[in-house]
């Protein structure tokens, strides 16, 4: 019985725009200036519900600077948050990291955070014409695993206008 109840109550909470718009109508027609007082509390009440996240976007990210390099998990217990609401935060400051100093990649089906120092590293010794196995062994003591998160981490800044790639075609060449 419960259960029925929960589901009436999702059914009518996903609809509530449109049984809200419904009742600003059927009460505009009787009394107008309520209809626009209601109108004004409910885009007051809607532009309000946004706060939250963009507060909860501003401390993640004053959270994640606070690492060198931190991945999805570490980030999930560190910061007791649903891991749901906190990769697709992620998700979403991966999207626009195109003029940001950090960066997100998604590695494995995980998300990883790296610092701004050490990306200014990373790009640094890339156009000093560091190779792919120089690359991991510099930055072995920062916690990359692996060769494939330093072929991520180019391949997203690429991706992102961030390293020049002219240099490095004329650097393979050479």
């Amino acid at each position: 019985m419960p259960k029925k109840y929960v589901v009436f109550l999702k059914t009518i909470w996903r609809s509530w725009f449109i049984i809200l718009v419904i009742i600003i109508i059927i009460l505009a027609i009787y009394n107008p200036l309520a209809a626009i007082i209601l109108s004004i509390i409910t885009i007051a009440l809607f532009i309000a519900s946004y706060i939250p996240s963009f507060f909860f976007k501003n401390r993640l990210l004053r959270f994640l600077k606070k690492y060198y390099r931190i991945e999805e998990s570490d980030i999930v217990k560190g910061f007791g948050k649903e891991k749901d609401k906190i990769r697709k935060n992620l998700f979403n400051l991966s999207q626009n990291q195109e003029k940001r100093d950090w960066l997100i990649i998604l590695l494995n089906n995980k998300y990883i955070f790296y610092h701004r120092d050490l990306i200014e590293k990373f790009i640094e010794l890339q156009t000093k014409g560091y190779g792919e196995k120089e690359l991991f062994e510099t930055f072995k003591k920062l916690d990359i695993n692996t060769r494939a998160e330093i072929q991520t981490i180019e391949e997203t800044l690429k991706r992102h206008n961030r390293i020049n790639q002219k240099n490095q075609n004329s650097q393979k060449i050479e």
